[in-house]
């Protein structure tokens, strides 16, 4: 594969159907310089991987221009800034003691100072085929064929002696774009296209006397044209309405005043004002206000998230409750959804194992279609002394019936509606054959931290010993506040959830590795381990036992000590969450068998494991889990690997589809198969069963494609039915099979 600098993208107007792609893929192959060809119909997208100085683009627009298409160069992508992901939670690891040091500055800097040199045309269009079909070129040839043919018969009645040259000039308005395209596509390396097998049928209806049915089929193709186009566009609509999340302005301050401006033009850096209930425009950090967010256009997260200072927001989701500055991180063709939209479409010129099974039986389908039409037209009348004009009719019919469109859209439209069904819930899966594979999974291995738990450590237990349990608490947080220590976050959040006013502290001072010291009321407090406390008062056996006891839970402990008194004692741990256990038991309900892989120690892992009723590999340095999932393949399982997507590459690489999880960062966008993006267990599971769905609907396809074409050719051949029911056999069986497939875009969320 050609570097990915060495590429270029493309958006092709017109493209409707599969055998418009495999044209253009043909065509574009021929020209010097190119390596390698990605059409999708359904994105209405290309990429050409080329040699490393590159192809004129003055050839690759001629060669498709030429087919009948229009062309036009995408943006190119910028690689993301690296601090997008800079709000994500650190992977820390928490062992049994409070042994931290504590940072009490309370100035923090959120400038990332990402210099980007480039300004980025906002890359967002909104697919090929804008506005309504009526003012399209195929929608207007359609009705210009329509009134020919309803002129012709209308005329042909009043004039029955020009009828037949009336039928041949409404044919002529139809048949003379489609034969102009059929040349063009054999001049460019595919003489069995669909039109150059209309040409010939048309052509042949003509030469036996069938000028109105000729007409008529020309008349019936366009539209069936048409509303593969439509049909097409539904498909293209699925991921693009995601571009028209993003709105077309941002209030961006500058020298101390606010300016709208155009979001597309917003620069990396740039620190815009976002007003509650207005959506975000670009991808950043907060620098200040404290509100709640609504993820559920970009994650699918059902619930608004509170944020503040720091924590990163995404292009498209919506500001609830409170005036927010944010510090811009991304530009405008390089957001969250841009990159969605980007990754998604690249994901749908890849093809699945299935579609290029159906392509190379395509290949030898058509012709070995057109050898049968041949043989029927010209064997019966020469051997068996039938009618020439009847078995030329049937050899024709079988022409228009033999169009591969139906059975090669059968797959493409499926793969692209289930990774469009995908993304609008945040599953992403990179490619057709990522989707294939996903649904083929038999055991699942699950990193713990931030993958199967929440990845931050929350308060599970406050313990009384001297002091009752919620003046521990507030004496505890008035220790850590302005500390940004997770340990200490998670006191000060539990703090925050009572109510209970925390009261100020006086003198406070980290103790390096034990914990950390102050004065509350007059009353010195210390607040740290176990061991650390025992140092500074007399613990009571019932006071060790309770704190063994939350140590072998796999907790942290911190005891606070007052006045030399042990007070009581507040337990942590990084908690499941809170779908784990559903999303897990989801997966063994479709026969998936679950594992966890962790670095973390085993008291701690195995607590974890035993509430969600998973396996657990405890202590695992990274070549651990690699080891561990190639032995389970080694079994005769396909396995996926579900973690952060940082420090379990090597585990992600060995598996057979690696799945990040994370929240819209770059990780989570741009490592492994597939993402999850609002970091749900269960959404594992969901993406498992929407694979076997779009299998199964494949599965369907193809025996739509396949049952309908075999009914039309016996009953053409036995002379049941002629050319119209034979174009509507293609037509018709390929509007069905992309209806069919954009059933899975409808799928329960």
């Amino acid at each position: 594969m050609t570097d990915p600098s060495q590429q270029t993208r493309y958006r092709i107007e017109g493209m409707d159907c599969a055998s418009c792609a495999a044209k253009i893929n043909t065509a574009v192959r021929r020209v010097a310089g190119v390596e390698e060809v990605s059409v999708s119909v359904t994105a209405g997208t290309m990429t050409v991987h080329h040699a490393p100085e590159g192809i004129p683009d003055e050839a690759i627009t001629r060669t498709v221009t030429g087919l009948g298409y229009r062309i036009a160069p995408l943006p190119s992508a910028v690689p993301a800034p690296s601090a997008e992901s800079c709000g994500a939670a650190c992977g820390c690891g928490h062992g049994d003691e409070h042994g931290h040091t504590h940072d009490h500055d309370h100035g923090h800097d959120h400038g990332h100072g990402h210099g980007h040199g480039h300004d980025h045309a906002h890359a967002h269009d909104h697919g090929p085929s804008t506005g309504p079909w009526w003012r399209s070129g195929k929608g207007r040839l359609t009705i210009a064929s329509g009134a020919a043919v309803a002129v012709a018969y209308g005329a042909g009645k009043l004039v029955p002696a020009a009828e037949l040259w009336l039928f041949a000039a409404a044919l002529l308005v139809g048949l003379v774009p489609i034969a102009r395209r059929a040349f063009a596509a054999a001049r460019a390396g595919t003489p069995f296209s669909i039109e150059m097998l209309m040409t010939i049928a048309a052509t042949g209806a003509v030469v036996i006397g069938a000028t109105e049915e000729a007409a008529a089929v020309v008349f019936l193709f366009l539209i069936g044209e048409l509303l593969e186009g439509v049909a097409a566009g539904k498909a293209r609509a699925g991921i693009q309405s995601l571009a028209a999340l993003v709105p077309k302005t941002a209030l961006v301050e500058r020298d101390g005043k606010t300016e709208e401006i155009p979001a597309d033009r917003l620069a990396v850096g740039a620190v815009i004002l976002v007003r509650p209930g207005d959506r975000i425009p670009a991808d950043g950090t907060i620098l200040t206000g404290d509100g709640a967010i609504d993820e559920a256009p970009v994650t699918g997260e059902s619930t608004p998230v509170r944020k503040g200072p720091g924590a990163p927001v995404f292009a498209g989701t919506v500001n609830g409750e409170a005036a927010l500055r944010i510090h811009v991180t991304a530009a405008a063709s390089d957001n969250t959804i841009a990159r969605i939209v980007r990754l998604v479409e690249e994901a749908q010129e890849s093809k699945a194992p299935t579609e290029r099974l159906i392509d190379r039986f395509s290949r030898y389908y058509t012709p070995a279609v057109v050898v049968i039409a041949t043989l029927t037209a010209v064997v019966p009348p020469l051997l068996l002394g039938g009618d020439w004009g009847d078995w030329v009719y049937k050899g024709l019919a079988i022409l228009l019936i033999g169009c591969p469109c139906a059975l090669v859209i059968s797959t493409p439209a499926a793969i692209a509606a289930g990774l469009s069904a995908g993304a609008r819930r945040g599953l992403l899966m990179k490619g057709g054959a990522v989707l294939e594979r996903i649904g083929a999974i038999t055991a699942a291995a699950f990193d713990k931290t931030g993958t199967l738990t929440r990845g931050t450590p929350q308060v599970t237990d406050v313990v009384a010993f001297a002091r009752p349990a919620e003046e521990v608490l507030a004496l505890a947080a008035a220790l850590e506040t302005g500390s940004s220590h997770p340990l200490a976050k998670a006191i000060l959040s539990r703090a925050a959830e009572t109510g209970r006013a925390v009261p100020p502290v006086l003198d406070a001072a980290a103790v390096g590795g034990k914990g950390v010291t102050g004065t509350v009321g007059g009353t010195a407090l210390f607040l740290g381990s176990g061991a650390a406390a025992a140092e500074r008062a007399a613990l009571t056996p019932e006071q060790t036992t309770r704190i063994a006891a939350l140590h072998d839970a796999g907790k942290t402990v911190s005891v606070l000590v007052a006045d030399g008194v042990a007070a009581g004692c507040i337990a942590l741990r990084d908690e499941p969450r809170a779908d784990a256990l559903a999303g897990l038991r989801a997966l063994e309900a479709a026969g998936v068998k679950t594992i966890m892989l962790t670095g973390d120690n085993e008291r701690t892992a195995s607590a974890i494991g035993t509430q969600l009723g998973i396996g657990v590999r405890a202590g695992l340095l990274p070549a651990d889990k690699q080891r561990i999932v190639g032995e389970l393949k080694r079994d005769g399982l396909t396995v996926a690997k579900i973690g952060d997507g940082i420090n379990d590459a090597p585990a992600l690489a060995a598996a057979d589809v690696g799945i990040a999880m994370g929240g819209g960062t770059d990780v989570a966008l741009e490592t492994a198969d597939a993402a999850v993006l609002h970091g749900r267990v269960g959404d594992v599971a969901a993406m498992v069963a929407l694979s076997r769905r779009t299998m199964a609907n494949i599965r369907q396809n193809i025996a739509m494609a396949l049952g309908l074409k075999a009914v039309f050719l016996v009953t053409t051949i036995a002379g049941v039915t002629g050319l119209w029911p034979a174009i509507l056999a293609d037509t018709g069986a390929t509007v069905i099979v992309t209806m069919n497939a954009l059933r899975l875009l409808r799928a329960d969320r």
